[in-house]
Formats: C-alpha cells, structure tokens, sequence
C-alpha cells in the first residue's frame, strides 16, 4: 500500500468516526426537562428569545388545567413567553375563568392597557386569570416591553395569530376575549381599555367574578 494510500484510509476512518460521534450525541435525550404543572406539549423545547431576556422580564408560568379544555382552542400549541416551551393553549385556558388580551408590541393602546391588566389581575386575584396573548413574531420586543413595563402576566407568544383566529377575534389590537370556566366564550371585546376600573366594568359581571 502507497503512502498517499495509506493517508487516505486514515482520513476516512477519522470522518467515519466524527459521523458516528455526531450521531450519538444527536440522539441523547436533552437533559432539560419541564417542570411540572405547565401545559407544555411533547418533545417541545425553549427557543426564540435569548435566556436571559426571559429571566429579566420575570413573567410567571404558563397555567395548565386538568381538563382538555375549549373544544375552539384544540389543537393549538403556541410558545409560552416564560421559557420559550410550546404549550396547549386548550390546557392554559381549562377550567377557570380567562381574560385573554390580544396585542401586540407596536400597538400604542397596549402600552396603557398592559399595566391595567396587570393591576386588574391583582384586584381580581385567584377569581380570574388574565392571560396575554403576543400577536407579532418579534418575540425580542415583546420581551423587552413586558420587561420595560414591569407588566408579569402568563404570556403566549402566538405570532400566527391562531388563538385569534379560532375564537373569530376581529383583526384589531388590542382585543380581549372573556372565557368561562367551561371553556364557552362569554364576550369577545375588541378595544382598549385605559385603567383596572374600566376592565372590571366590563368584565366581572360576565365572568361572575366577586365584586
């Protein structure tokens, strides 16, 4: 055997070897698993936003209830803005009473109605969940306004605008959906609302939440 022989058989098996090395190490399982209590979906896993974008804006986990929730919402797997892991929306929104606020990072209204949002959830305390539902791609701005805002509410990053799609939102930002507990859509709101006031006059009696 030449000696150019003989280098060439050696560059082959050293590929040979990096190729089966690459291959086993895509198929390890990846060590990071859920924490439980969330409704993230099979297989998902964090991505989009930088990590320590997520941990600076502080928003709470994604709720999962134990019912297979909204039969409009089945199938729907978006990411949630906690920690970038997709999740069943039907599973966040089961068994309690919802307020989602659709908006987006861009829409002037929002930057108002977000703070009245969260300070209608800590009026309202366990009796409702207000949920924001991202409706832009740029995850990134959505982040850093939350962060900007100090607003901390269950996030749903839904750039495709299917939530909005299945619950026949009108294309408008910002728009609030109420949902029932059982999941039924008790009023459907496209417009801003500027203080907690105002979103409790509108939302308590159709949720039935205590005055």
């Amino acid at each position: 055997m030449s000696t150019s022989t003989r280098w060439t058989v050696a560059v082959l098996v050293v590929v040979a070897g990096l190729i089966v090395a690459l291959a086993l190490q895509l198929r390890e399982p990846s060590s990071h698993q859920p924490a439980p209590g969330t409704a993230r979906s099979a297989g998902s896993g964090g991505s989009g936003a930088p990590a320590e974008l997520r941990a600076a804006a502080g928003l709470p986990p994604c709720p999962a209830g134990a019912s297979a929730g909204p039969t409009a919402l089945h199938g729907i797997s978006v990411q949630c803005a906690a920690d970038g892991y997709n999740v069943d929306v039907a599973r966040v929104v089961a068994g309690q009473a919802v307020v989602l606020n659709l908006w987006a990072y861009w829409c002037v209204p929002c930057r108002t109605e977000l703070p009245a949002m969260a300070e209608y959830q800590k009026r309202a305390g366990p009796a409702v969940t207000v949920i924001a539902v991202h409706e832009d791609d740029n995850e990134v701005a959505a982040l850093q306004l939350l962060t900007d805002l100090g607003v901390r509410l269950p996030t749903l990053q839904d750039g495709g605008r299917r939530v909005a799609a299945a619950l026949h939102v009108p294309n408008v930002m910002p728009a609030t959906v109420l949902l029932r507990a059982d999941g039924s859509v008790a009023a459907t709101l496209p417009q801003a609302f500027a203080s907690a006031d105002e979103i409790a006059a509108a939302v308590d009696q159709k949720l039935g939440v205590p005055q």
